[in-house]
């Protein structure tokens, strides 16, 4: 899964794991499609970074592993290599800091 985050001022697609796992440290329940208005951007990005301080260096949760006999291919693929949480959510926080400053409400969405 994607998850396609939305502003007046721009789009960000994230994969859903860490996606999910950035919203929740945000203080939301991690329902996906949802939104925060941006009378309470405020509130969630300095959770988001509170959140981070703590967690900031576990590695993001890894994307679905491909299954032989699923419909993918039998071949190896390269597996992404770990990134941490915090290296991980910069531009969802560069997105937040705009959305606050434009004052613009945050969604995200399936993509």
């Amino acid at each position: 899964m994607l998850v396609k985050f939305s502003t007046s001022f721009g789009q960000l697609l994230m994969q859903g794991e860490p996606a999910v796992a950035l919203i929740k440290l945000g203080g939301h329940s991690g329902t996906v499609p949802s939104a925060v208005l941006a009378a309470e951007l405020p509130g969630f990005l300095g959770k988001l970074q509170a959140g981070l301080e703590l967690q900031g260096d576990q590695e993001s949760p890894p994307p679905p592993v491909k299954e032989p006999g699923a419909g993918w291919e039998e071949k190896e693929e390269p597996r992404e290599r770990p990134i941490k949480l915090r290296l991980r959510a910069v531009p969802l926080l560069d997105m937040l800091d705009t959305a606050i400053r434009q004052q613009s409400d945050l969604l995200w969405e399936k993509a």
